[in-house]
């Protein structure tokens, strides 16, 4: 019999000839709750401030993308409502992911690379204040042996955070530091035990928010904004379903993703992860190579990190947000940015981006030097 066919391995779209950049970023105070403002009256003032950073109009956008979960909000197509915060008429091409906003940013990136799109608007808001977000996020595992069990987010992140300590990759301690080090504390262990080993320092505050970023290709990058935040890569993978076949205490996926959105080729000066438990922020050091001598000169998280705020389906896009901005501040020259979704961080997506290089550095950010 004739052998089959070999699919050749996909080519990283890193290498793609049209440069893509992030023009804007813009997000909403973080509340507690915000059971008196809609999902619209949350985000319509994050994408005024978007546009009016360009200068660009609601009309000028030639794609929209968004991520939000009908779970959190409780009804089905609850994304469409807040299409009245961007303006569907006239009609526009729009887009939504059932996932973190940092996945919409993925699909617009796609869509602009292929040239049927020069500019581009993502955004991504999470109301987590109406119900219980531990037991919404249960419907996330797998259907038939783990969540009959309803094991909730924070169980499974302990869950993680045990096997770190039982490997000898983390002491109790450790998370801990992480923690108190994002909240600007001392290292202590922060707070009552939520589920041992984890405490409530260690685990993200429920909170609800918006974020939203402008894309933009090549020239028209150039003159949206004086420093644009180049994507030089962008990969996303994902970790088996079944949490009894992975090792918790690695992260291949987020190494794959790194390996090909090219971030090992030279190091970042910013690192913005996302963490949402502090003994996660062990595995994905460890997985993208920071947690060595070499990675001394890192900024790792300046934003605060998920630790800080977690609004949910919007913190993966802040991340990518938060090191754009640093970019375009002149604060950043190469920055990597990481998003994660599901259980102990089950899939997760790697983006690097860098500015334009500066007259006398060789394109080389000199802060802390």
């Amino acid at each position: 019999m004739p052998e089959p066919a070999r699919v050749p391995a996909r080519e990283p779209v890193r290498d793609a000839a049209r440069d893509v950049a992030i023009v804007a970023f813009g997000q909403s105070e973080h509340v507690r709750d915000s059971a008196e403002t809609s999902e619209v009256e949350m985000l319509m003032p994050v994408l005024h401030d978007v546009l009016a950073q360009t200068g660009l109009r609601a009309r000028d956008i030639d794609f929209t993308c968004s991520g939000s979960s009908d779970y959190l909000a409780g009804r089905a197509f609850s994304f469409t409502m807040a299409l009245d915060g961007v303006g569907a008429w006239p009609p526009i091409a729009e887009s939504h992911v059932e996932m973190d906003g940092a996945w919409a940013l993925y699909e617009a990136w796609v869509k602009i690379l292929t040239g049927e799109a020069e500019t581009a608007l993502v955004y991504a808001y999470g109301k987590s204040s109406p119900g219980d977000v531990r037991e919404v996020l249960t419907r996330q595992l797998d259907p038939y042996y783990v969540a009959p069990l309803w094991p909730d987010s924070v169980a499974l992140a302990a869950l993680q955070a045990r096997a770190l300590i039982d490997a000898g990759l983390a002491d109790a301690r450790e998370p801990a530091g992480t923690a108190a080090r994002r909240r600007g504390g001392p290292a202590r262990p922060p707070g009552e035990y939520v589920v041992a080993p984890l405490r409530t320092g260690d685990c993200p505050p429920v909170v609800d928010g918006a974020a939203a970023v402008v894309l933009a290709a090549g020239d028209t990058a150039r003159r949206l904004t004086g420093r644009p935040a180049w994507i030089r890569g962008l990969d996303h993978r994902i970790e088996a379903h079944g949490l009894g076949v992975r090792d918790l205490t690695d992260s291949p996926s987020t190494r794959l993703a790194a390996e090909r959105a090219g971030a090992f080729e030279r190091p970042p000066d910013t690192v913005e992860l996302h963490a949402p438990f502090s003994s996660q922020e062990v595995v994905l050091r460890r997985a993208l190579r920071l947690d060595g001598p070499q990675s001394a000169h890192v900024r790792i998280n300046p934003s605060g990190g998920a630790l800080a705020a977690n609004p949910v389906m919007a913190a993966g896009l802040i991340r990518l947000g938060e090191a754009a901005a640093r970019i375009q501040r002149g604060e950043s020259d190469r920055a990597l940015a990481h998003a994660t979704s599901g259980p102990c961080l089950q899939q997760n997506l790697v983006a690097v981006l860098e500015g334009d290089p500066r007259p006398g550095t060789g394109g080389q950010h000199k802060e802390g030097q």
